[in-house]
C-alpha cells in the first residue's frame, strides 16, 4: 500500500511539474507574441522614415525653411535668444532662435533665426556687421546641407614632416649573372653609414 502512495505521489508532482511546465510555456510565448509585435511596429515605424517619398518630401520642408532661416556669427557667449530675437525684430516676425552649444551646453557663439515670411531674409540680411553686445554680427543666408556632400579639402601638407625622396628603382639583377650589379643606393639622409 505504501508503494502505491508513493507512485501516486510521484504521479501527482509530475503532473503538477508539467502543469507548470506547460504554464511557462504559454506565458514564454505570449511574451515572444508581443516582442514581435513590438519588433514589426518599431520596423513599420523606421520604414516610413526611410521612405523615399517622406525623405523627399522632409528635404523639401527642410530647404522652405531654410529659406526663411538665417546664420548669425560672432555671437555674445552670454547672449540670450531673446535679445537675438529683439535685434532682428525689425526685420519681421520671429519664429525661432536657436543658439548651438557645445556637448558642455556652453555656447558656440552662433545662432540661426528662423522667420515667418521668406522677405524678412532680405531684411535681416542688411543687419550684417550690426553691433549686439558689443560685438559686430556676421548676417547670411542659411545654407541647406544635403546629406553625403561633404566639400572636398585636400590634406594640408605638415611642415613638421620631412619630404619624401623621389623613387628609387628597386634592385636589378644583371642578365645571365654577368655585368656589374648597380647596387640600390639608401639616402645620405636616413644612412649614416654613406
Amino acid at each position: 500500500m505504501e508503494g502505491d502512495d508513493v507512485v501516486m505521489a510521484a504521479e501527482e508532482s509530475t503532473e503538477a511539474d508539467l502543469d507548470d511546465m506547460k504554464r511557462r510555456l504559454k506565458e514564454m510565448e505570449d511574451e515572444a507574441a508581443a516582442l514581435r509585435e513590438m519588433q514589426a511596429k518599431v520596423e513599420k515605424e523606421m520604414g516610413s522614415v526611410q521612405d523615399p517619398a517622406a525623405a523627399a518630401t522632409s528635404q523639401a520642408n527642410r530647404e522652405e525653411v531654410d529659406s526663411r532661416s538665417i546664420f548669425v556669427g560672432n555671437v555674445d557667449y552670454s547672449c540670450t535668444p531673446e535679445e537675438v530675437q529683439q535685434h532682428f525684430q525689425s526685420c519681421g516676425t520671429v519664429n525661432r532662435v536657436t543658439i548651438r552649444s557645445d556637448k558642455y551646453g556652453q555656447p558656440k557663439g552662433y545662432a540661426y533665426v528662423e522667420f515667418l515670411e521668406a522677405e524678412a531674409v532680405q531684411e535681416a540680411l542688411l543687419l550684417n556687421e550690426s553691433e549686439l553686445r558689443g560685438r559686430q554680427l556676421k548676417v547670411t543666408a542659411k545654407r541647406t546641407n544635403i546629406p553625403g556632400m561633404k566639400p572636398y579639402r585636400p590634406r594640408r601638407s605638415n611642415p613638421f614632416m620631412q619630404p619624401r625622396d623621389p623613387f628609387i628603382a628597386p634592385y636589378f639583377f644583371a642578365p645571365y649573372g654577368y655585368g656589374k650589379v648597380p647596387r640600390l643606393r639608401m639616402s645620405t639622409r636616413y644612412n649614416p653609414y654613406y
